[in-house]
């Protein structure tokens, strides 16, 4: 579903990516650690075509076909969904009228009619119900005064309305209390399917005490070092990062 191909990206001026590698199936949870500076919230932003984070060479694939020319909008389209990691407010838009007008747009892009306000209506209650977002929340616009748990809940909710085939999480769980975390981890296992992927940016191994990955890719200095299953994320939990980048130290040297 996604293959990155040999990528670069430059932020700034200052090349952060150095070559980044990775293949992403349908069905397939891949989480991205490393310590910050590292690069992962980069990677994310990359693949969503988020302006500022310029591809300088590499490439990005689709479904079988280059994005580096698309927009973040056609990205979107296609079914690319990125949850931001510091997601911003959009005064005086409502979240229902948000969400409706973005499922609009995928319907349309997919040759199907738009949802009646009444179908909308019953599936946007059914997914708040499922998030556990409170009704006052949700009749708010969107992100307007949230808390920070709540804002990551809230892209949660954006994810389960829209559905899309790829959702590009950047650091969801930063700043969550217990609760809120198992919340959004609920959200994010019940989106798991097998014709969907998912890229789980985190710095912690703790949400993945509640999402599985199918593989773990650790990124030190725009570079992935090293790659395995949940249980190397583990290993990151009870040794920290300082080990595995002397290792990529001394590899680079």
């Amino acid at each position: 579903m996604l293959e990155i191909r040999k990528l670069h990206v430059e932020v700034n001026g200052t090349e952060i990516l150095k070559g980044i590698d990775l293949t992403v199936e349908a069905g397939e949870v891949h989480a991205i650690m490393g310590p910050n500076g590292s690069g992962k919230s980069t990677l994310a932003n990359a693949v969503a075509g988020r302006p500022g984070f310029d591809v300088v060479d590499g490439d990005i694939l689709f479904e079988g076909e280059s994005v580096l020319e698309w927009t973040p909008d056609q990205r979107a389209r296609a079914g690319v969904f990125l949850a931001m990691q510091y997601p911003v407010e959009l005064p005086g838009v409502r979240n229902r009228q948000f969400l409706k007008a973005a499922l609009d747009a995928l319907r349309e892009e997919r040759g199907e009619d738009e949802l009646s306000a009444r179908e909308f209506d019953t599936l946007y209650r059914k997914r708040v119900a499922e998030i556990g977002m409170s009704e006052d929340l949700s009749r708010r616009n969107v992100n307007e005064g949230f808390s920070g748990g709540e804002k990551k809940r809230n892209e949660i909710l954006q994810m389960a309305v829209l559905g899309p085939r790829l959702a590009l999480l950047d650091e969801t769980d930063s700043g969550l209390d217990i609760d809120a975390l198992r919340t959004v981890a609920d959200g994010v296992n019940s989106y798991r399917r097998p014709e969907n992927a998912m890229l789980l940016v985190t710095h912690y191994q703790r949400i993945l005490n509640y999402v599985t990955p199918d593989y773990v890719h650790v990124l030190v200095d725009g570079r992935i070092v090293r790659s395995g299953g949940k249980e190397l994320a583990l290993e990151l939990e009870e040794k920290g990062y300082d080990w595995i980048v002397q290792e990529a130290a001394v590899a680079g040297s």
